[in-house]
């Protein structure tokens, strides 16, 4: 229990550990943060209009009872419940979610279409495929992979469908059972609430950022806000911080983006930053717009597969509380990935979103008068892209961290998408204090096959 545990990053990851290693009564520990708030990608901004913005759309549901019980305690009642409905807008018109289940929306001609290429598609086996791009082809058929899978994905990843692996996937891609889509089709059935998180919380107060404000309590005398960590001796086990000062450490918990990880260490070998080339990611404009009415839907969230918008994801924030925006006005989140691949311009952004919006219809062009409040949130690191060099690269970096001391986890600090949810992230930090103070596995994080022994 003498351990010297160093935190760098206070977002789920850093939260997560920071909380456990006060449970388990350890006292020797520090978190660092660069920023002057907490909760990383999690966070929240409450601009001086009183509209409350998210980081991306999140929400809130669980695979862990640890993180369930946690929420219960950090919120109390402080939440509200909400049944996931999500839409597709494609071929002017709203489809639920996910687009195989409720075909019977398209228009005839590409009904069939899509439908002749899930017949095609009978008796092929997914695993077989090379790739991200063969995977949605093989299950899904060509229909569906021209209309949706294709045209999404590339929006959402910025990155060719080709460069990606297929093993991610599990949960987070609903996959078809011709039957069902049968079934749905005769019988004029909806199906709007697929998925792991179909039912989910959200923080009655302070968007998704208030979650984790509610660690505070539980963290404050150990947590540094606006000290940066800029440079880790690995041979010394200190830390520094960009004013200077030192810290020794015992273990580091990290959820800094690895590549920005190597470049602290002294020394790293060459041959850890060549395989960090190994590790893609894409860049966001998230971009609120607050407008003066009531938010005419249920809805929860949008997908926007086609190119009359630049977002792939619209949230109907104002729908998640009643504190997310001020009374009687609508509150939408629009998310933009760019890359190399698929660059975007931050300055337009804001009026392309605003295009988008109202040829999508989610606004009429008298809400441009009512429009009250605009922001542009600019995240450098927005998703961990699975591409198929990337296992190799985590082979070879994750293993040299761990042997000096190092556990990096969370969304970009592991650059595991599949285990990248706020629930995943913070159970990384307390499965990481838990193999550190008690010996034990941890079960969230894992290493890829190529370096397992």
């Amino acid at each position: 229990m003498g351990q010297r545990v160093a935190i760098v990053g206070a977002g789920p990851v850093g939260l997560g550990a920071a909380y456990r290693l006060n449970e388990l009564g350890h006292r020797d520990w520090v978190v660092y943060e660069r920023s002057d708030r907490v909760g990383g990608l999690a966070g929240s901004v409450r601009d001086r209009a009183g509209f409350t913005y998210d980081i991306g759309g999140h929400v809130m549901f669980s695979h862990y009872e640890y993180f369930d019980r946690l929420v219960d305690r950090l919120l109390g009642s402080d939440f509200t419940r909400l049944q996931r409905e999500s839409w597709i807008w494609m071929r002017g018109r709203w489809i639920p979610y996910p687009l195989q289940n409720n075909v019977r929306y398209l228009p005839p001609d590409v009904l069939l279409e899509c439908l002749h290429g899930l017949v095609d598609v009978q008796g092929a086996v997914p695993a077989s495929a090379s790739n991200f791009a063969e995977w949605v082809d093989v299950s899904f058929g060509s229909g569906i992979a021209r209309h949706f899978m294709r045209p999404y994905n590339f929006k959402v990843w910025a990155h060719p469908l080709e460069s990606m692996s297929k093993d991610w996937i599990a949960e987070r891609v609903s996959v078809v059972d011709l039957k069902q889509v049968l079934a749905n089709l005769v019988h004029g059935r909806d199906e709007v609430s697929w998925g792991p998180n179909n039912t989910f919380r959200y923080p009655l107060f302070g968007g998704t950022g208030g979650l984790y404000e509610r660690f505070l309590p539980y963290v404050r005398h150990h947590l540094r806000l606006e000290q940066e960590v800029v440079e880790i001796d690995l041979e010394r086990r200190v830390l520094r911080t960009r004013d200077g000062a030192e810290d020794r450490y015992d273990r580091v918990i990290s959820a800094v983006p690895l590549p920005l990880l190597l470049r602290m260490l002294r020394p790293v070998p060459e041959r850890l930053l060549e395989a960090a080339r190994g590790l893609h990611h894409s860049s966001g404009l998230v971009v609120g717009v607050g407008v003066a009415r009531p938010c005419p839907t249920t809805k929860c969230w949008a997908y926007f597969p086609e190119d009359d918008c630049p977002f792939y994801r619209v949230t109907f924030l104002s729908n998640y509380s009643p504190n997310i925006a001020p009374p009687g006005h609508l509150l939408l989140l629009t998310e933009t990935s760019s890359s190399a691949y698929k660059p975007e311009c931050a300055a337009t952004i804001v009026d392309r979103v605003v295009e988008g919006l109202i040829a999508t219809r989610l606004l009429e062009a008298e809400d441009l008068a009512r429009i009250v409040a605009t922001r542009v949130i600019e995240v450098e690191h927005f998703y961990p892209v699975p591409t198929l060099d990337r296992d190799r690269a985590l082979a070879a970096i994750q293993p040299f961290l761990l042997h000096h001391g190092i556990l990096s986890r969370g969304r970009f600090g592991a650059w595991l998408y599949e285990v990248s949810n706020m629930d995943h992230s913070v159970m990384q930090g307390v499965e990481a204090v838990d193999s550190i103070l008690l010996g034990r596995p941890e079960r969230t994080w894992r290493l890829p096959a190529e370096a397992r022994p």
